[in-house]
């Protein structure tokens, strides 16, 4: 079990937050799901493999209509 923190982009309000918390419980493996609006992010905890799998937790965010900023 582990647990990440993204940044998000794009969210304004509780919409923002309930869509994001939708779409990213629904990845198997994740068990919980906490956004904050004011920070930013998105916290995810489960699986490892699942967490750590930025490509899976963007797909999520995009679903949503939201974005994980890239770092490269």
């Amino acid at each position: 079990m582990s647990t990440v923190t993204y940044p998000v982009t794009g969210m304004t309000c509780g919409h923002c937050v309930a869509s994001v918390t939708e779409e990213v419980s629904e990845v198997p493996g994740i068990t919980d799901v906490s956004v904050s609006l004011e920070a930013g992010t998105v916290t995810v905890t489960g699986d490892e493999s699942v967490v750590t799998d930025t490509a899976l937790v963007r797909a999520a965010v995009e679903e949503a209509g939201y974005e994980l900023p890239t770092t490269d």
